[in-house]
C-alpha cells in the first residue's frame, strides 16, 4: 500500500469526513484486520485536536463462532455496557466513524434466524443512538479499508497481496486521496453535488417514474416538503461532515405508501455477511407484497420481515452512471462503494432531514407526512446503463431527470 496516500486518506477522513472539532471525542468502530489503518486515523484525529479517540473493535470470525455455537437466548441479549458506550458518547457530542470492511461470504452458512434475532435486539437497544445519527445530532462518517477476504472476493484471480494492493488503489481513487490536494478536490465535488440537488429542489417534483430494460418499472411519489440532500451535512450546532466517503449520490425520501410497480436489483447486496443476488420486488401502495432472489432468498426474507417498516422504503438516491466509481466497472461487494456507482433505494427507515424541519418532528408527525420508520435502513442498487427516470412536477410537467443512466438536468 502507498503510505503517502494512506496518510492523505486518514487526514481526509478526520478533517473533511468527520471535520473533528477541537476537544471533541471520536469513536471508531473498526474490524481487527483494519488495525493499522485505524491507528493512522486515530493519530490524525489527535493531531487535529480530538479530546480522545475510543475504538470499538470487531471480529467477524468470532461473531460467526458465536452465531454457530452460542445458545439461542444470547441473541436476544445486548450487554448494557454496549448501549451505554455509544449513547453516553453521543450525549457528549462525540463524532462517530465506522470502517466498513468484511468478508462478503463469511456468514453464508449461519442460521439466518439467529442473525435476524440479534440484529433486532441490537437495533432495538441502540435505537436512541441510531436516531441521533439519522437526525444529524452527531457528526458521523462511514469509510472502508481492505481486508484480505474482501480483496480476494473482488479480485479472485489475483494473489492475496496483489488483490489487497489493487483494492487499496481503487479505494484511494474513489475517495480522491490520489489527487494532489484531496481536501480541495472534495470541496469541488461537494459544490457539484450541491448544484444538482438545488436543481431537483427547485423542480418541486411530485413523482418519479423509473424504467429499465432489466424489468424495473415503478412509480415513486415524493412527500410534501421533501428535500433533496447530498454531499456534506450539518449537525444542529453547525458541524459540517460527510456521512459517506466516498459519496456520489443525492437523495430524499419516498412517500411511504407512494411506491408502485416492479423493482429489479442491478447488483448483489451484501447483507449481514451473506450475498443476496438477482432479487426483485413487487410493490403496491409502498409495501413489498412479493419478492424473489436467485441467491440469498432467506436473508432477503429476514430483512423485509424485520418489522412493519422494513416492508416499505426510506430512501431514493440518484447517482450518475458516468461517475468515478461506476467507471471502475468493478463489483465491490460492499454497499458503501456499490451504492455510489448506482441509483438505489433503501428498505426501512427514512432520514428526517429529507423533510423540511424533519429533524425537529416526532416519529408520529413524520409518519403522518409519509416518512417511513423502521429499525432497519438497508440500501440496494437499481441503477443500470439504460435507466430512465422521468419526474412529474407539482404543476403537471414531465421532466427527464436521468436518461441512459446519466443526469439530463
Amino acid at each position: 500500500m502507498n503510505l503517502e496516500l494512506l496518510q492523505k486518506y486518514a487526514e481526509l477522513i478526520v478533517k473533511v469526513g468527520i471535520n473533528i472539532k477541537d476537544g471533541q471525542i471520536l469513536v471508531i468502530r473498526s474490524p481487527l484486520e483494519c488495525a493499522q489503518f485505524t491507528r493512522v486515523v486515530a493519530k490524525e484525529a489527535y493531531k487535529a485536536g480530538a479530546h480522545d479517540v475510543e475504538i470499538m473493535w470487531s471480529d467477524q470470525e468470532s461473531s460467526k463462532i458465536r452465531f454457530v455455537y452460542g445458545k439461542d437466548e444470547i441473541f436476544d441479549e445486548v450487554p448494557s455496557w454496549y448501549k451505554e458506550f455509544f449513547l453516553s458518547n453521543a450525549n457528549k457530542d462525540a463524532a462517530f466513524l465506522s470502517i466498513a470492511a468484511s468478508d462478503p461470504s463469511m456468514m453464508k452458512d449461519v442460521d439466518v434466524k439467529r442473525i435476524q434475532q440479534y440484529t433486532k435486539a441490537m437495533n432495538r437497544e441502540l435505537e436512541n443512538y441510531r436516531d441521533r445519527l439519522m437526525n444529524n445530532e452527531n457528526a458521523w462518517c462511514v469509510v472502508a479499508a481492505p481486508i484480505p477476504s474482501w480483496a480476494k472476493k473482488v479480485f479472485p484471480d489475483l494473489e492475496e497481496n496483489e488483490a489487497m494492493e489493487k483494492l487499496w488503489n481503487m479505494i484511494f481513487k474513489a475517495v480522491r486521496a490520489d489527487q494532489e490536494d484531496p481536501i480541495k478536490a472534495w470541496k469541488e465535488h461537494k459544490a457539484q453535488l450541491t448544484k444538482n440537488l438545488q436543481v431537483l429542489n427547485e423542480l418541486k417534483l411530485d413523482e418519479l417514474h423509473f424504467t429499465s430494460s432489466n424489468g424495473t418499472n415503478f412509480t415513486l411519489k415524493l412527500p410534501k416538503d421533501h428535500i433533496w440532500v447530498g454531499g456534506s451535512e450539518h449537525t444542529a450546532n453547525n458541524q459540517e461532515f460527510i456521512a459517506n466517503i466516498p459519496t456520489e449520490e443525492i437523495f430524499t425520501t419516498p412517500h411511504k405508501t407512494g411506491v408502485n410497480g416492479k423493482i429489479v436489483s442491478s447488483m448483489p447486496l451484501n447483507f449481514n455477511g451473506t450475498l443476496i443476488e438477482d432479487f426483485q420486488f413487487t410493490v403496491k401502495d409502498g409495501k413489498i407484497i412479493e419478492f424473489a432472489a436467485k441467491e440469498g432468498y432467506e436473508q432477503l426474507k429476514s430483512l423485509i420481515e424485520t418489522d412493519e417498516g422494513s416492508h416499505y422504503f426510506g430512501e431514493v438516491a440518484l447517482v450518475a452512471n458516468d461517475s468515478p466509481i461506476s467507471n471502475m466497472n468493478t463489483l465491490f461487494f460492499n454497499t458503501l462503494f456499490d451504492e455510489n456507482a448506482s441509483c438505489h433505494l433503501a428498505i426501512g427507515k427514512a432520514y428526517p432531514m429529507t423533510i423540511k424541519n424533519g429533524e425537529s418532528m416526532t416519529k408520529e408527525e413524520l409518519l403522518n407526512l409519509g416518512v417511513n420508520d423502521s429499525i432497519m435502513h438497508e440500501d440496494f442498487m437499481i441503477g443500470t446503463k439504460d435507466l430512465s427516470i422521468i419526474g412529474l412536477t407539482s404543476d403537471g410537467q414531465s421532466v427527464q431527470i436521468i436518461k441512459n443512466g446519466n443526469f439530463t438536468i
